[in-house]
Parts: structure tokens; C-alpha cells; sequence
């Protein structure tokens, strides 16, 4: 679906002529050392490419033009081995233009008590070779993650991977482009939004499509290949009795499969990452897409409904960053809580759209009425989701600024049979309590739609949010409510500053 080892993340390391051939042959040695250590590191999904020594403007600004240019190239990282004067890199960070991480480290671990001398001292500057290249990024005013320690550490790997996946998703989305099929839920707020300033700021497009135009595509779908789809469902998930061939409602089946067949066939061809539709306008539709959304979902593309196309960039995005990880990233929606003290939980679903990575167990393939849209019964994947650390996420269009807003929960399973509920469906506690958590996000104006990851955490999302200038706000264990209003005051001050 999505392979991170694709992408490349190169290393670039900094010096200056000054310290002779000999110097800059150990830099450029320990600098392919490191490379290669971190490429061969668990924690580090991409691949890490040794670029030689920089040691003037000119090699640095020529450097990073290459890199913005790189098809998959997604950031540098970037180490003084020695001291490299910072007015040199001046004209090349003025062009950067892919997400940088600045790794304070050395090529050492320690200091070799005995024999260390002023030979090792020129070589192994970077204690304040870094310092002189972070006051210049700060002088610049660029958002970069810096990381501390040595370059064999653990920690550090896992750092950098965090890193690494907030990048891949950052890169996924420019250029990418994502589809609504019909306008945005009549009368909603959350989920509209400026599409102009997203691409602007975001590098995505978003534009609409009528849903005939969908229609069109699905009602040429060669049955050959429902029956192959159809095929699939009996061998990935439990198909009811109802649904199955010779069933009273097989039918619904057949134009469930038809519906995931033509919408992905629309998808590839546009060349689409992701969509959004709506009960509200389904005109030649039979049913709403309901296990499509929720098999393309588990595809790896981005989906959420009533035409939030922001929470369908959302999730595609947690999709690349969490590509490899044990758990999935999923739509989903804050919909009715059980207040019992402190054992309260929120109850996430949706109408129909809930993928599937999250399921524990086979997800059932059922039918069911909707209530709303005024189509025939819809077929989805019933399932309940697995327990453990997770989050939600939402970005929100505040006006003069995006905003995402990021929850820690703590998942459960359900302790009772849900078996009137045909829907996939989450139980979580979320942080730091129910009711400071449920304050905060609405003191923060978070949406309804989020997306829920099983495994990625507030670092992926932090990093994630520094690189698209997103302004970030986290509810978690530590949170208290007065203090994070008073970080969203400060904030609205700050950004009417700026604007």
C-alpha cells in the first residue's frame, strides 16, 4: 500500500575547508558511518542517503536546491561535524523548502580520557559547530525538530522516526488531490473550510465532482469484477446469512460491491488520495458507500463524510505516517458518551464509515436500514475496535488560521454485547478525565470527525503540525483547562499579530 522506504531523507553534513584533506576525509567517513547506521535502524521507516561534505554557499545552496527538486526526497538532516560558519548557509536555507532536522550529535560517545588531544578537538567540534548552525536557523525563523544525543542511541533512532513519518506525510500531500463527491452537509460549520488557503498552505487541491459523474463510473462496472470483489468479502470478513448468494438480500451485496468497484476505478484514474461524500446528495446512487469507504479506507486512502474534506486529508496523512505500524488510522466521530463517574467513556462510530484496521477479530459483513438519506439498506463491516493507547485529531479552519487538535485516550473494549448497534464502533477514556477532556476540545473548537490512530502519538502529530504551520493544541494526561485557555487566548493574540 504505502512504502516509506521509498522516500529518502538525505544526510547532510557541514565543515569548511579550513581543516585540510585530511580533516574532511575523517568528517566525510564518519558522516557515510552515521548514514548508514541510521538507515539500517528499525525505528527509521525511510532511507537515509549519505550526501557529501558541504563546506561553502555555493555546495549548500546547490545541495538544497537539489533537494527541493528530488521527487522523493522528503527532508534533510543535518549535523556539524566541525564548525561550519553559519553565514554560508544563509542563501541555501533562504530556498529550503522540504522539513529539516537539525541532529546534535557526535561521531564519539566519549571522550577518550587519555590520548584526546587539540588534532581530536579540530575534528570533533560539533558541541558548538551546532550551536552556531542553530543560531542561524533561529535567526531565520525556521521551524526544524532538533534531536540530542548520540548518534547509536535508541532514543535518538526512535526520534528520528517520529521525524521521518511526519515528513512522508507532509510530502504526501503536496501535489495530492482529493474529491467530493456532492457540497458540503447543508448548514454544518465544522466541516467546511477555505479550499484556496489549504492548497496554499497545505499543497493539496480539493475539488468537487457531481455525483452523477460517480455514478456513471460505477454503473459500468463489469459484473466479472463484483463477483471477484464479492469473492473477497467471503474470504476476508463473516458474511451474514441474508447477504450471501440465494440470501433475501444478496442484491444488496451485489450493488455494495459494485459501489466500492466504481469508486475505486474513479479514484485511480483521477489519481485521487482520498474523498469525502454525503447522504445528502446521492442522486443514481442505490446505497450510500458504506464497506467501500470503509475497504478503500484500510487502501491507505483518506475518507471522512458530509464533505469534510479536511478530516479526508486528515486521515490520509495519519495513514502514511502510521504505514508499518502495528493498529490502524481510521474516520471516525465522537457520537454518544456513558457517564458513570470515573469509568465514563465516549462511544466513537459513525453511520457506516469506520475502517476496518481497527477491527479485533473478523469484521461481519451486515445490512442494515440508515435512517437517513432516503436509499436503499446499506452493507457495512461490524466490528469492535481493540483497546490500548490512542488519539484523536481534528483540524478545524478558525478564520485566520488552521488549527488541529490532537486528544490522548485510552481505548477499552466494550464490556457488554452491543446487538442492536450495527455499526463499527470505539470505546475510549480520553484524557486527562471525561470531563476535562470533553471541556478542553470544546473550548478548543474541535470537530466531530477526527481521525483515530492506534499508533501514532502526540510527537508524530506535533512535528507533523510544525511543518505544515498549523497551530497545535494537545489534551493529555498533563492537560489542565484554564491553562490550555489560556494558551488558546495567547495563541488568537499571536496569530492577529502576525496576520
Amino acid at each position: 500500500m504505502i512504502n516509506l522506504k521509498e522516500l529518502e531523507v538525505w544526510f547532510v553534513t557541514g565543515s569548511q575547508d579550513l581543516y585540510g584533506e585530511d580533516t574532511l576525509r575523517q568528517v566525510a567517513e564518519h558522516s557515510q558511518q552515521i548514514a548508514a547506521g541510521l538507515n539500517n535502524a528499525a525505528p527509521v521507516p525511510v532511507t537515509v542517503v549519505f550526501k557529501p561534505t558541504v563546506k561553502s554557499s555555493e555546495e549548500i545552496f546547490n545541495l538544497i536546491q537539489q533537494a527541493n527538486t528530488a521527487g522523493n526526497c522528503i527532508g534533510l538532516i543535518t549535523w556539524m561535524h566541525t564548525f561550519s560558519p553559519a553565514k554560508m548557509w544563509i542563501r541555501g536555507l533562504s530556498i529550503l523548502k522540504k522539513p529539516v532536522l537539525h541532529l546534535h550529535t557526535q561521531f564519539n560517545s566519549e571522550i577518550p580520557w587519555s590520548s584526546i588531544d587539540m588534532d581530536f578537538m579540530n575534528l570533533n567540534q560539533s558541541a558548538h559547530g551546532d550551536r552556531e548552525f542553530g543560531f542561524m536557523m533561529s535567526r531565520m525563523r525556521l521551524r526544524r525538530k532538533v534531536v540530542v544525543g548520540h548518534w547509536q542511541e535508541a532514543e535518538v533512532a526512535e526520534q528520528i522516526g517520529v521525524w521521518a513519518r511526519a515528513a512522508a506525510g507532509w510530502h504526501d500531500w503536496q501535489g495530492a488531490k482529493f474529491v467530493r463527491f456532492g457540497d458540503n452537509m447543508r448548514f454544518v460549520a465544522v466541516t467546511d473550510g477555505d479550499k484556496v488557503e489549504a492548497e496554499l498552505q497545505f499543497g493539496f487541491s480539493v475539488n468537487t465532482h457531481g455525483i452523477g459523474d460517480l455514478v456513471q463510473v460505477i454503473n459500468a462496472v463489469d459484473y466479472a469484477q463484483v463477483d471477484q470483489q464479492i469473492a473477497e468479502y467471503h474470504d476476508l470478513y463473516e458474511v451474514v446469512p441474508a447477504l450471501q448468494k440465494g440470501g433475501d438480500q444478496h442484491q444488496s451485496l451485489v450493488e455494495a460491491a459494485k459501489i466500492e468497484v466504481g469508486l475505486r476505478t474513479f479514484l485511480q484514474q483521477g489519481g485521487y488520495k482520498g474523498y469525502s461524500d454525503t447522504f445528502e446528495d446521492l442522486h443514481g446512487m442505490a446505497q450510500l458507500p458504506g464497506i467501500a469507504s470503509q475497504r478503500l479506507m484500510g487502501e491507505g486512502y483518506g475518507f471522512a463524510g458530509e464533505g469534510d474534506w479536511k478530516t479526508a486529508a486528515l486521515v490520509r496523512a495519519m495513514k502514511v505516517m502510521g504505514s508499518g505500524l502495528p493498529g490502524g488510522n481510521a474516520f471516525m466521530e465522537d457520537y454518544t458518551y456513558h457517564f458513570d463517574g470515573n469509568n465514563s467513556l465516549v462511544l466513537g462510530s459513525h453511520m457506516l464509515e469506520v475502517d476496518s484496521s481497527l477491527a479485533i477479530g473478523k469484521a461481519r459483513v451486515e445490512v442494515h436500514p440508515l435512517g437517513i438519506g432516503g436509499k436503499a439498506d446499506p452493507v457495512r463491516l461490524v466490528f469492535n475496535a481493540g483497546s490500548g493507547a490512542a488519539l484523536n485529531a481534528s483540524i478545524v479552519d478558525m478564520g485566520n488560521r488552521f488549527r488541529m487538535i490532537v486528544n490522548e485516550v485510552e481505548a477499552v473494549e466494550p464490556q457488554n454485547d452491543l446487538p442492536k448497534l450495527p455499526v463499527a464502533r470505539v470505546l475510549w477514556k480520553p484524557y486527562p478525565d471525561m470531563k476535562t477532556g470533553c471541556a478542553a476540545w470544546i473550548q478548543a473548537g474541535g470537530a466531530h470527525h477526527t481521525c483515530y490512530s492506534q499508533n501514532l502519538t502526540d510527537e508524530h502529530l506535533h512535528a507533523f503540525a510544525e511543518m505544515a504551520g498549523i497551530e497545535y493544541l494537545l489534551i493529555g494526561k498533563e492537560t489542565k483547562l484554564r491553562e490550555l485557555q489560556k494558551e488558546i487566548a495567547w495563541n488568537d493574540a499571536y496569530y492577529k499579530m502576525i496576520k
